[in-house]
Protein backbone atom coordinates (compact mmCIF):
# COMPACT_ATOMS: atom_id res chain seq x y z
CA UNK A 1 0.00 0.00 0.00
CA UNK A 2 0.75 3.55 -0.51
CA UNK A 3 1.63 4.36 3.73
CA UNK A 4 5.28 4.26 2.68
CA UNK A 5 4.61 7.30 0.67
CA UNK A 6 2.76 9.33 2.68
CA UNK A 7 4.49 10.91 5.45
CA UNK A 8 1.80 12.62 8.07
CA UNK A 9 -2.02 11.53 7.94
CA UNK A 10 -4.84 13.16 9.77
CA UNK A 11 -8.27 11.51 11.26
CA UNK A 12 -11.39 13.38 9.82
CA UNK A 13 -11.38 14.78 13.42
CA UNK A 14 -8.21 16.41 12.56
CA UNK A 15 -9.42 17.39 8.89
CA UNK A 16 -12.38 18.81 10.92
CA UNK A 17 -10.89 20.96 13.13
CA UNK A 18 -8.41 21.98 10.81
CA UNK A 19 -10.89 23.26 8.14
CA UNK A 20 -13.15 24.24 10.71
CA UNK A 21 -15.90 22.27 9.74
CA UNK A 22 -17.81 19.71 11.54
CA UNK A 23 -17.17 15.91 11.04
CA UNK A 24 -19.97 15.32 9.11
CA UNK A 25 -18.97 18.29 6.90
CA UNK A 26 -15.28 16.59 6.58
CA UNK A 27 -16.80 13.14 6.04
CA UNK A 28 -18.92 14.64 3.28
CA UNK A 29 -15.86 16.42 1.35
CA UNK A 30 -14.70 12.96 1.43
CA UNK A 31 -18.17 11.58 -0.27
CA UNK A 32 -17.58 14.63 -2.75
CA UNK A 33 -14.32 13.75 -3.35
CA UNK A 34 -12.88 17.57 -2.65
CA UNK A 35 -10.71 15.39 -0.52
CA UNK A 36 -9.25 11.73 -0.32
CA UNK A 37 -9.19 9.47 2.41
CA UNK A 38 -8.28 5.94 3.07
CA UNK A 39 -8.67 2.98 5.55
CA UNK A 40 -5.27 2.65 7.68
CA UNK A 41 -4.20 1.67 11.28
CA UNK A 42 -5.08 -1.04 13.42
CA UNK A 43 -8.59 0.77 13.90
CA UNK A 44 -9.10 1.13 10.10
CA UNK A 45 -10.01 4.61 10.31
CA UNK A 46 -10.60 6.51 7.56
CA UNK A 47 -7.51 8.87 7.16
CA UNK A 48 -6.21 11.73 5.01
CA UNK A 49 -2.78 12.53 4.08
CA UNK A 50 -1.57 16.10 6.00
CA UNK A 51 -0.72 17.92 2.91
CA UNK A 52 -4.35 17.79 1.55
CA UNK A 53 -5.00 20.29 4.19
CA UNK A 54 -2.98 23.38 3.81
CA UNK A 55 -3.98 26.99 5.90
CA UNK A 56 -7.51 26.07 7.00
CA UNK A 57 -8.47 24.96 3.69
CA UNK A 58 -8.14 21.89 1.20
CA UNK A 59 -5.15 21.73 -1.13
CA UNK A 60 -5.91 23.97 -3.78
CA UNK A 61 -6.12 22.53 -7.01
CA UNK A 62 -6.69 18.89 -5.27
CA UNK A 63 -10.38 18.53 -6.21
CA UNK A 64 -9.94 18.72 -10.12
CA UNK A 65 -6.74 16.52 -9.83
CA UNK A 66 -8.92 13.72 -8.15
CA UNK A 67 -11.87 14.00 -10.16
CA UNK A 68 -8.86 14.05 -13.75
CA UNK A 69 -7.55 10.65 -11.61
CA UNK A 70 -10.84 9.05 -10.53
CA UNK A 71 -11.80 9.51 -14.59
CA UNK A 72 -8.84 7.59 -15.67
CA UNK A 73 -9.93 4.72 -13.92
CA UNK A 74 -7.67 4.85 -10.85
CA UNK A 75 -8.53 3.03 -7.14
CA UNK A 76 -7.85 5.29 -4.12
CA UNK A 77 -4.45 3.83 -3.60
CA UNK A 78 -3.23 3.86 -7.31
CA UNK A 79 -4.29 7.76 -6.76
CA UNK A 80 -2.09 8.07 -3.95
CA UNK A 81 1.06 6.63 -5.18
CA UNK A 82 0.27 8.71 -8.30
CA UNK A 83 0.33 11.55 -6.25
CA UNK A 84 3.30 10.57 -4.07
CA UNK A 85 5.56 9.43 -6.51
CA UNK A 86 8.46 11.78 -7.53
CA UNK A 87 7.92 13.13 -11.21
CA UNK A 88 11.54 14.40 -12.79
CA UNK A 89 9.43 16.32 -15.02
CA UNK A 90 7.69 18.47 -12.43
CA UNK A 91 10.49 18.08 -10.34
CA UNK A 92 9.34 16.51 -7.26
CA UNK A 93 5.65 14.41 -6.50
CA UNK A 94 2.78 16.03 -7.74
CA UNK A 95 1.42 16.70 -4.62
CA UNK A 96 4.26 18.95 -3.63
CA UNK A 97 3.33 20.35 -7.20
CA UNK A 98 0.27 20.96 -5.98
CA UNK A 99 1.75 22.00 -2.27
CA UNK A 100 3.79 24.49 -4.59
CA UNK A 101 0.95 25.99 -6.55
CA UNK A 102 1.89 24.70 -9.60
CA UNK A 103 -1.63 22.78 -9.99
CA UNK A 104 -1.76 23.68 -14.00
CA UNK A 105 1.29 20.95 -14.45
CA UNK A 106 -0.63 18.52 -12.16
CA UNK A 107 -3.71 18.27 -14.06
CA UNK A 108 -2.08 18.41 -17.55
CA UNK A 109 -0.22 15.17 -16.42
CA UNK A 110 -3.50 13.68 -14.98
CA UNK A 111 -5.75 14.90 -17.97
CA UNK A 112 -2.49 12.81 -20.20
CA UNK A 113 -3.39 9.61 -18.11
CA UNK A 114 -7.00 9.51 -19.14
CA UNK A 115 -5.75 9.19 -23.08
Amino acid sequence: MTEHLVESWLTLPEVAQRLNVSPSRARQLVAERQLLAVRRGKNNALMVPAEFVQDGRVLKGLPGVLTLLADAKYEDDEVLTWLYTPDNSLPGSPVQALVDNRGTEVKRRAQALNF
